[in-house]
C-alpha cells in the first residue's frame, strides 16, 4: 500500500485552491506565523486544515 504524505507544500495549495504557486509560498507562510512555527519547518494536513477549515480527508485526497 503506497504511503501518502503528511506534509503540504505549496503545490498542493495550488490543486486545492486554483490559486498560483505563489499565494501557495505566502499561505504557508501565514500558516507558520499562526502556528509559532520557525520559517524552516514544514506545515502538516492537521495544521493546514485548521487554519483553512477544510476537513484534513479532503486536503489528503489532493495530494499523491
Amino acid at each position: 500500500m503506497p504511503k501518502k504524505r503528511c506534509i503540504v507544500y505549496p503545490k498542493d495549495v495550488q490543486n486545492i485552491t486554483g490559486r498560483s504557486e505563489r499565494y501557495g509560498q505566502l499561505l504557508l507562510q501565514k500558516i507558520r506565523v499562526f502556528h509559532n512555527k520557525k520559517p524552516h519547518q514544514f506545515v502538516t494536513i492537521q495544521e493546514f486544515s485548521d487554519f483553512s477549515g477544510i476537513p484534513p480527508g479532503d486536503i489528503s485526497d489532493y495530494l499523491y
